[in-house]
């Protein structure tokens, strides 16, 4: 009878473990911020097909799941994969191999960096980006003079790191047949004593672009894999690319259905008469790693050249009010002919007057319309009445928290002391819209997530500058920070059903980091560090 009643255990026991359901992947032991409707956390949760089929207690998990693969967490904080809500990944992938002028502090070190990727590539034609004359201690913009002596023969075209102004030697101009007599419309050609600097701003430096070799379909590769690399390691799962071509999104999606590239793409149109012909006709295209159905347009220029578009004038150059980069009639005509295709309209618009413009047309065009989920890309400066746009379910201020914490040093200067009130007002938008999309611009930024989180929170920049903040009544709570960086990224990209949070049938996108993000001391953000991430639960 004894043995008997051994041998009924055994069964049971037997018999328990066998009712387990067989899982892919099970993670124990962790602090998990899911970013569900309560922002509740967890301990455990099983995946399977690269989507979790439950989250819950550790006990609750074990008593339900076995696995091929058991992780254990050790008590570390995961959340959602970052999804960047505007960024250039393609464009990154494409500057690891230029001249990268991010950082430099003056023109010299710029000139210093070029001479040194000159000497160690041989390119034929030098191109590079990241210089801002806003970090130097002579805050004008350089000309050509010395890159015409060093390079008399060799074209040099180097970006400014917001992308709205270009430096040239003469060789480059040359090439792309720019003179004096060049006219500029949407942007500016500088000249100095009737000669021209080299400097180009907004849409005459795309002159400059169509007489840049064409990279190759291995450069190609070689740049999108290495912006991977890069982003992954830095917790980013899903990339929203703010302006793409047709060959290069299908280039990605190559790259994706082989399963070399496994980041989940959300890829706005660039706006060209080509772009728009294939896609607004050819409709929506959606596959789990990719989606298109949105356009990138631009309104105006960037504050930092001046190209920015504002109601007043500069309070630091009087009678200038910046350039609209696309005409008032053009813009109306294409928010139309977007919104019939049922496509997603998404637009820098940088100054206040651009702002105002870009709003209005969006609530004209949207009328009596639902779920349509128009961005406007920085919203960057907003003043009098104008938040009150934001109301409207169909828009979204897609905001990028650095842009603040690199432009407060010389914002005000720019703005004057009243009308900076209204620049980089990440609280007051989202109050209006209640939902808030946070990414980086990249790399006009640095790509790092947790740059992102800190300066939305803390208002500050690395060197923990200035004490109380930038402007701290428009931080965000660190729980809107992290929303804002996955579920209503997702929901700025129609995502928001299959990502952004850690719940039951979404992908299986999430990190592990060193530390509490939602506890640790303010300071020490930015020293948190990505141990894993994964993607369908695979990691990275």
């Amino acid at each position: 009878m004894k043995n008997y009643f051994f041998l009924i255990v055994l069964l049971t026991l037997s018999a328990c473990r066998n009712n387990k359901t067989e899982v892919d992947t099970i993670v124990l032991n962790a602090k998990v911020y899911t970013v569900n409707e309560a922002f509740d956390t967890q301990e455990a949760f099983a995946i399977t097909d690269g989507k979790f089929i439950a989250v819950g207690t550790e006990a609750s998990i074990k008593n339900r799941y076995t696995a091929k693969e058991v992780i254990n967490a050790e008590n570390q904080t995961i959340v959602p994969g970052f999804i960047d809500a505007h960024c250039h990944f393609y464009g990154l992938g494409m500057n690891l191999q230029k001249v990268n002028l991010v950082g430099t502090t003056s023109f010299d070190a710029v000139i210093e960096r070029v001479k040194t990727f000159q000497k160690e590539n041989n390119s034929p034609y030098i191109s590079g980006r990241g210089w801002d004359q806003n970090d130097w201690e002579i805050k004008e913009y350089p000309t050509k003079k010395e890159l015409d002596s060093l390079f008399p023969n060799t074209p040099v075209a180097l970006t400014r790191i917001d992308g709205h102004a270009l430096l040239c030697n003469q060789a480059a101009l040359d090439i792309s047949n720019i003179t004096l007599e060049t006219k500029a419309t949407g942007g500016e050609i500088l000249k100095e004593n009737g000669e021209l600097t080299g400097v180009l701003i907004d849409n005459p430096m795309e002159i400059v672009y169509a007489t840049f070799p064409k990279a190759t379909r291995k450069q190609q590769i070689e740049g999108v894999l290495d912006a991977q690399k890069y982003c992954t390691a830095l917790g980013l799962t899903s990339v929203s690319d703010a302006g793409l071509d047709q060959s290069v999104i299908e280039l990605i999606d190559s790259l994706q259905q082989t399963g070399d590239l496994q980041m989940r793409v959300y890829a706005m149109v660039s706006n060209t008469k080509e772009n728009l012909d294939y896609y607004l006709t050819q409709g929506k295209i959606k596959t789990p790693r990719l989606n298109v159905q949105s356009v990138k347009v631009y309104a105006d220029g960037a504050l930092g050249s001046r190209g920015a578009t504002l109601k007043a004038p500069y309070s630091d150059q009087h009678n200038h009010f910046g350039n609209m980069v696309i005409g008032t009639s053009e813009f109306e005509a294409l928010a139309v002919k977007i919104e019939k295709a049922g496509y997603q309209m998404n637009t820098h618009a940088i100054g206040d007057s651009a702002n105002r413009f870009v709003l209005q047309t969006y609530e004209k065009t949207l009328q009596n319309k639902t779920n349509r989920r128009w961005r406007v890309e920085h919203a960057q400066i907003i003043t009098d009445n104008d938040f009150e746009y934001f109301k409207n379910e169909n828009i979204i201020p897609s905001v990028q928290p650095t842009h603040a914490t690199s432009d407060m040093y010389w914002a005000e200067d720019r703005l004057g002391s009243e009308r900076v009130r209204g620049a980089y007002a990440y609280q007051e938008l989202l109050e209006a819209s209640g939902k808030i999309a946070l990414g980086t611009d990249f790399p006009i930024e640095q790509v790092s997530p947790l740059l992102t989180f800190y300066a939305a929170v803390a208002r500050k920049d690395t060197d923990n500058y200035p004490d109380n903040g930038f402007q701290k009544e428009n931080a965000l709570t660190r729980e809107e920070t992290l929303k804002g960086m996955t579920l209503w990224a997702a929901y700025s990209n129609f995502e928001d059903e299959e990502k952004g949070s850690i719940e039951v049938g979404k992908y299986a996108d999430f990190i592990i980091l060193d530390a509490d993000i939602m506890t640790i001391a303010e300071e020490n953000i930015p020293e948190i560090t990505v141990l894993q991430t994964f993607i369908n639960g695979v990691k990275q």
